[in-house]
């Protein structure tokens, strides 16, 4: 199935490395976040993505064309060019890179990848957020109820961690946890075609005017996801997802 990522802002919150690079290429554990997304989406054999660029789009370009080299160990022939790889870091994903334009909102670079998607069921989520979702989950329940789309419900992770009290005495405590209160939207939509003719032009945000309407429509259902989720918006959050992959415990890794 067809992959969308949104991978266009500014990521102003992470300016320490967006002054330089579009926040889907901030680095975890030496690799851009958006790979580790497109890994999670690749586990469950979805490898053919449609990356929607915006701010810095062509540092994303000449990553991704030049994958391979970056990617690998390689010894270069200086006298007839040729290039002999060793220990080449292979994936067999399809991507396909457009620029979205560099002031498009998130709904305006979702409508611009129409052309590319058709008219088929695709996939959807955003190039800032990792997740241990489990995909075949959700696309069966997408499949299930027949509405245009659907989108995964999260709970917040906590910023500090979180007891329990009664009276003086701690009952329970937990190190950030997921909230147990309330659900957000955490990306990972699966969408049908129709939503793309909800989405007006370029100024159109996603979470605003086309989803509002296909709640209204009564077009929209949310799949609870229990497990980990955590997006990067910040310098502190991206060194937390960092220090979790450096230590072989990153709940995301496929």
């Amino acid at each position: 199935m067809k992959v969308i990522l949104l991978a266009g802002g500014f990521g102003t919150r992470l300016s320490e490395y967006t002054d330089l690079i579009p926040k889907p290429m901030v680095t975890v554990g030496g690799r851009p976040i958006l790979w580790h997304i497109m890994k999670t989406y690749a586990a469950y054999g979805h490898k053919d993505f449609y990356v929607a660029l915006g701010y810095k789009a062509e540092v994303v370009k000449e990553y991704f064309l030049n994958y391979r080299a970056l990617n690998s160990d390689f010894t270069v022939d200086l006298g007839s060019g040729a290039v002999t790889p060793h220990q080449a870091d292979t994936v067999d994903w399809r991507v396909t890179l457009v620029d979205t334009g560099a002031n498009s909102m998130t709904g305006g670079r979702v409508r611009r990848m129409k052309p590319f998607v058709g008219n088929e069921t695709c996939m959807l989520t955003y190039g800032d957020g990792v997740a241990n979702v489990d995909l075949d989950a959700l696309l069966k329940f997408h499949r299930s109820h027949g509405k245009m789309v659907t989108v995964t419900a999260v709970r917040p992770p906590a910023r500090f961690g979180e007891m329990e009290l009664a009276g003086d005495a701690v009952t329970s405590f937990q190190e950030k946890p997921q909230l147990h209160e309330g659900w957000i939207n955490g990306g990972f939509f699966v969408v049908e075609p129709a939503f793309f003719d909800l989405i007006g032009g370029d100024e159109t945000i996603l979470e605003r005017e086309p989803l509002e309407r296909a709640a209204a429509m009564g077009e929209l259902r949310a799949w609870r996801h229990e497990g980990y989720w955590q997006c990067m918006d910040t310098k502190r959050d991206r060194d937390a997802l960092d220090d979790l992959w450096s230590s072989g415990k990153a709940p995301w890794k496929k």
